[in-house]
């Protein structure tokens, strides 16, 4: 009896080691960890929240924001990491284990996942082209003596010059109040003012447009926008396809052995942004008028901004697509985790550092911003952006204007690259995982699916290197993970909670994988998974639609029929959730209960690893018995078990729907 349990012990961890070995794991829990982080710590850190700080009330904005990461960020972030790890599944293939009906909710956040690594390396090429141009003496962005600069192309420093003249600078030259006036269709007034065609005085300053030398840049050098529509796009810009394809090669030579080789990586790309982060902030402390910045961002906190729905609004937003929820990226990850992993501990300490990382940033971006208001005599509410507009336009404007400027310049970008990586990894590994778990025989030719799925992504990505470009990609951004993400992050908390169970899974993660979980934290997993949680996510369903703003670009905004394909693009995923249910339905293999009843197969890897063994072992034999050791903790047996074959209608011997 001893060496017959000693065979079965062997066995069940031999198959867990082959499991393992086959599918890939991280080399060890760090990386994992730095994966995670990398994943969640992105672009909206350091040019979304600082933003969101200083419009909504300041340091008040962190009551929202906190509380939503309790209610909401934090709760799913942890579901996913410990369902991941649980089955080692990605998403396409775990879902239909746990409720069949569901069998679609993991392709639609893979296609969610497709969608947005598609124009998310386009951010990562434009960083390429930066960095690039920041090998200089002189960096392009601070002059407008560019062959490529517009006639509205406009520097303070130069307009300075021609005040000192008592004249006006226009396209590259200084011209007097007559002429400038009259370039406005105007008169002149006075030799400050002009008159506009009712009579009345305007101050001759805003008569006409002008753009920064930065965002002149932006839009005539690095986009070649100008004048293009949507119906006009323009030519293909081939230095955009070049970064676009070093960008995807890049992803690739990181990726080509999946979390073999991503994993290596990330202990760079992960801790390279806090080191420059650092230094940034290290630099932007001592400028003149950073102290103002600060201020402006955190300092002068407005309490009755907390009273405002809008601003919780923005606080759960942010958290929920920081964190990268339902994306299948976090499920993906944890798949490559050790099966006793401490994924809860791993989860509280990544959402919590991934807050305090766009807390600190914000910190490091307004310092800068201050000294460049004072720099240029304006306030600081004058300099503020979000968005592209701040990666490319403002802080471009503010290093021109500060010691050694391509110094800062490079560190600047390539931070940004170590931040856009991290997420593209992720992302990418989500789609190829779902193609080795689907297809088994792809995982030996790992290199070549992943070398192709780059491939086809930097295809699909070249209609937004179009000089009119820029059009495609906001749409993309604008409508692909918006509330289509949060429907799926709904669907999945009511499947894996009131489906499935919340009872079931805990048994999974305290009993099965041996989670210590403290009693005041199992209050805390109950109160959220089952209540909060939820209600937090219909709430924000609900003021994301409400609050929804048309997509646009610029003084553009689309026409009715592309806004009908951007909504095209947003519910392109969450219909693979009716599609799963009917095809399941019409494949009619499982009726009534079975349709929202975990299968057999919901059970760790190295569980199906022996289940498929021993099903090979016995093909053939007419009584048919099935054989395992379950070698956890929290779930031991003295012997080894055998299982005859079971009718259909009866329930599974290893089912976790109890």
């Amino acid at each position: 009896m001893g060496k017959e349990k000693s065979r079965d012990v062997t066995a069940s961890v031999e198959a867990l080691e082959e499991e393992e070995e086959e599918r890939g794991t991280w080399g060890n829990q760090c990386e994992f960890f730095l994966s995670c982080l990398g994943y969640a710590v992105g672009f909206g850190n350091v040019w979304r929240f600082p933003y969101l700080a200083y419009k909504n009330g300041g340091a008040a904005f962190l009551i929202p924001y906190v509380t939503m990461l309790l209610c909401a960020g934090l709760p799913l972030f942890f579901m996913e990491l410990a369902l991941g790890q649980y089955a080692s599944l990605g998403p396409n293939i775990l879902f239909p284990k746990v409720a069949p009906i569901f069998a679609g909710l993991g392709w639609a956040m893979i296609v969610v996942s497709a969608l947005v690594a598609i124009y998310y390396n386009i951010i990562l090429a434009w960083t390429l082209f930066y960095t690039f141009a920041s090998f200089t003496s002189v960096l392009p962005w601070s002059h407008c003596d560019n062959s490529f600069n517009s006639h509205l192309c406009f520097t303070e420093d130069e307009a300075r010059e021609c005040r000192n003249a008592t004249l006006y600078y226009y396209n590259k030259t200084c011209v007097d109040i007559d002429e400038y006036c009259g370039l406005a269709q105007q008169t002149v007034f006075n030799s400050t003012h002009c008159l506009n065609s009712t009579g009345d005085p305007n101050n001759a300053e805003g008569v006409l447009d002008k753009i920064s030398a930065s965002e002149d840049y932006y839009k005539n050098r690095m986009l070649g926008v100008t004048g293009k529509t949507w119906e006009d796009m323009g030519e293909m810009r081939w230095e955009l396809v070049g970064c676009l394809a070093l960008a995807w090669l890049i992803v690739y030579a990181c990726m080509v052995k999946g979390v073999k080789s991503s994993g290596k990586v990330v202990y760079f790309t992960a801790l390279f942004p806090y080191v420059v982060l650092i230094i940034l902030f290290g630099r932007g402390v001592t400028l003149e008028g950073a102290y103002e910045g600060i201020k402006f961002y955190f300092l002068n906190p407005d309490w009755s901004r907390v009273l405002n729905i809008e601003v919780w609004n923005d606080a759960a937003t942010q958290i929920f697509y920081s964190l990268g929820s339902s994306f299948g990226g976090l499920i993906t990850l944890a798949s490559y985790n050790k099966f006793k992993n401490n994924c809860m501990r791993d989860a509280i300490i990544i959402a919590f550092a991934n807050c305090s990382t766009s807390v600190f940033a914000g910190f490091v971006i307004f310092s800068i911003l201050g000294f460049l208001a004072h720099e240029l005599g304006v306030e600081v509410k004058d300099v503020v952006d979000s968005g592209s507009g701040l990666a490319f336009v403002v802080y471009p404007a503010a290093v021109t204007r500060m010691p050694v400027p391509p110094l800062w310049s490079l560190l600047f970008f390539a931070m940004l690259i170590t931040l856009g990586l991290d997420s593209q990894f992720t992302m990418v590994e989500t789609l190829t995982t779902a193609l080795f778990d689907q297809f088994e025989f792809l995982r030996a030719k790992k290199p070549l699916v992943v070398g192709l799925m780059c491939l086809v992504l930097f295809l699909c990505g070249l209609t937004m290197c179009l000089e009119g470009g820029i059009y495609m990609f906001e749409l993309f951004n604008w409508y692909s993970a918006s509330i289509s993400v949060i429907i799926l992050a709904i669907s999945e908390i009511v499947l894996i909670q009131y489906i499935y169970g919340f009872k079931n899974f805990m048994r999974n993660i305290r009993e099965e994988m041996g989670i210590y979980m403290p009693a005041p934290l199992y209050m805390y997993w109950t109160a959220t998974w089952l209540v909060i949680t939820p209600v937090a996510l219909k709430l924000i369903l609900f003021f994301s639609c409400y609050y929804f703003v048309p997509a646009y670009f610029g003084q553009y905004v689309y026409p009715a029929n592309i806004q009908a394909l951007g909504w095209c693009i947003c519910f392109g995923s969450v219909v693979f959730i009716p599609l799963g249910a009917l095809y399941v339905l019409l494949k009619g293999d499982k009726k009534w209960r079975e349709l929202v009843r975990a299968s057999p197969d919901f059970c760790p890897g190295h569980v199906r690893k022996l289940r498929e063994k021993e099903a090979a072992a016995t093909k053939g034999q007419p009584d048919g018995v099935f054989r395992y050791t379950y070698d956890n903790e929290g779930f031991q047996e003295p012997t080894a078990k055998v299982y005859p074959k079971i009718p259909k209608e009866t329930p599974p011997p290893y089912s976790n729907h109890m």
